[in-house]
């Protein structure tokens, strides 16, 4: 007698930190391909965007002080 298991249900992989670098700065600029869109919705979480997107954005506004100041200077 066979006795079918259950198939176990795919789990879905956690995007990389690259990938999620790369999705939330072209999310800066304004430009990203539908392809890859669809792919990052389904493979990066809620979390991983808001910490990525707080970190770059941080970054930015030091560098522009930063950058200022030299100017200024």
């Amino acid at each position: 007698m066979i006795v079918a298991t259950p198939a176990e249900p795919q789990r879905q992989r956690k995007a990389g930190p690259l990938q999620v670098v790369k999705a939330v700065l072209s999310a800066f600029i304004g430009i990203r391909k539908g392809a890859a869109h669809e792919n990052d919705a389904a493979t990066i979480t809620p979390v991983q965007v808001i910490v990525t997107g707080i970190i770059a954005a941080a970054i930015l506004v030091v560098s522009m002080v930063l950058f200022v100041r030299f100017v200024m200077s």
